[in-house]
């Protein structure tokens, strides 16, 4: 991958101005201890030794320094290449846990209900936290065609909702409910400080990290 001219430019003038900082740290700590020298007491002047402490502690601080700034422009070009990679998956499907939106077709679900259960219910709730259908789903668990209905068959609003599932045996429910997992068309591509986001079809965001699959649509 190619740097840009403004990129390379911007790294240049980063790096000098790094330098000159440095050196005008270098020249005031000359400066300090120049005067340091020419005010000391003749009856006690200060140990040898204690300006060769300073000097080394300066060096340390020097050192540590530039080796933050080269960590830096590492993890700034890391995160460029992170960028590059995510470019081509941009038009794919992508399956995490984040809210589902619902259109006008249907959503491919994933789930996988307790390995105890004789019954599996996906729970449906809107983007008020209120559940507007439970519906009884096959106990194999895998992919699903959601159609986004309520419980009486009507087709839900387009809208964002969120999916769980509970297990049961008998009337007892196994655990807390699990996660449902959605494939959703990734648009767009974003950097930031906490690593790569993807938004996904409805405008739903999810962080690289949490794509458990990837399909071509």
């Amino acid at each position: 991958m190619e740097t840009s001219p403004i990129t390379a430019t911007q790294t240049v003038v980063s790096r000098n101005s790094s330098k000159a900082a440095i050196s005008a740290d270098f020249d005031t700590f000359l400066k300090m201890m120049t005067t340091q020298m020419k005010n000391q007491d003749p009856m006690n002047p200060i140990d040898s030794a204690d300006y060769a402490v300073q000097l080394a502690t300066f060096s340390s601080v020097e050192q540590q320094t530039k080796t933050n700034q080269l960590l830096e422009g590492l993890t700034s070009q890391f995160g460029v290449l992170g960028m590059a990679q995510l470019a081509g998956w941009v038009g794919q499907e992508a399956r995490s846990a984040a809210p589902v939106y619902l259109g006008d077709a249907a959503v491919t679900i994933s789930y996988q209900p307790a390995s105890q259960a004789d019954r599996a219910v996906l729970v449906v709730k809107n983007a008020q936290d209120q559940v507007v259908s439970r519906e009884d789903v096959s106990l194999e668990g895998g992919t699903y065609q959601w159609l986004g209905a309520d419980a009486t068959g009507t087709p839900l609003p387009n809208g964002l909702y969120s999916l769980s599932l509970e297990s049961y045996s008998g009337e007892q429910q196994l655990g807390d409910a699990s996660a449902v997992e959605s494939y959703a068309q990734i648009l767009e591509a974003r950097g930031g400080s906490d690593g790569p986001t993807l938004v996904l079809a409805g405008g739903v965001e999810v962080r690289a990290t949490e794509i458990t699959a990837l399909r071509v649509p």
